[in-house]
């Protein structure tokens, strides 16, 4: 079995971003980068699926030459070779994004993709879903459960007031949710494989997208207002009016 994973070099959620001056984006100097948490939980998942039944899991990340460090981070936890698709000066969307994956899937013929649900600098959950589409392949989002038996994946799903159980014949893409598990460290030993593993470098030229154009373009950034502070009120009359005839939540 072959899985390809998806590793996005975002900015550590952690850190405090501030915004440009101008609007034009944030301010880069001293930010830490590292891969984004659910693309972790997919490549830790993929590596527990192929420990099982035995196969491949190849990472890939779309970005600057500097996602390399994500990759190889990955490598080390167990993957066994990494892709970069270098777009550092192109702004990717969500379907330039799958077009790139779509091309990648059609290169390397996987058995299953695993993305992470969303990733938490734009959030917008809909890589994932959109490349199934292009691919006319069956999809399962949010799983917290993944068993592969008899050429298909089961997958448990959260969903709202629950959860969902859908069995989806192979090849499919999936996207992971936060509880599906617990990445592992990397180890020393895994580390130093780490740097002799391979990843290649490819390019939109090579994939047959050069020039092709994102559908959205960010116009500006800016900074959530500021949040303002409590008030007391003397008695649960008061709460109740200015709930009702003020904030207009009741």
């Amino acid at each position: 079995m072959k899985i390809l994973v998806t590793v996005k070099r975002v900015t550590d959620p952690d850190a405090k971003v501030k915004i440009k001056p101008d609007g034009t984006g944030i301010i880069t100097e001293g930010i830490e980068y590292k891969a984004n948490p659910f693309d972790e939980i997919a490549v830790e998942e993929a590596l527990r699926l192929t420990e099982k039944s035995g196969g491949e899991v190849v990472v890939v990340s779309i970005g600057p030459a500097e996602a390399t460090k994500e990759l190889r981070t990955a490598l080390a936890m167990g993957a066994h070779r990494g892709i970069l698709v270098d777009a550092r000066d192109e702004g990717l969307d969500s379907l330039l994004t799958a077009r790139i994956l779509q091309k990648l899937v059609a290169k390397e013929q996987p058995d299953l993709v695993l993305l992470g649900k969303q990733a938490v600098d734009g959030d917008s959950n809909q890589v994932g879903q959109i490349l199934a589409c292009l691919l006319g392949l069956p999809q399962a989002c949010f799983a917290s459960k993944i068993v592969l038996e008899g050429g298909r994946a089961v997958v448990t799903r959260e969903v709202d007031g629950g959860l969902e159980t859908l069995s989806v014949p192979l090849p499919a893409v999936v996207t992971a949710d936060l509880r599906l598990n617990e990445p592992r460290y990397a180890s020393l030993p895994g580390i130093m494989k780490a740097k002799k593993k391979p990843i290649d470098t490819l390019t939109l030229e090579s994939l047959g997208l050069a020039g092709v154009a994102p559908k959205v373009r960010i116009r500006g950034y800016a900074a959530p207002p500021a949040r303002k502070g409590g008030r007391k009120v003397a008695s649960v009359e008061e709460l109740v009016d200015l709930l009702k005839n003020e904030a207009k939540v009741i």
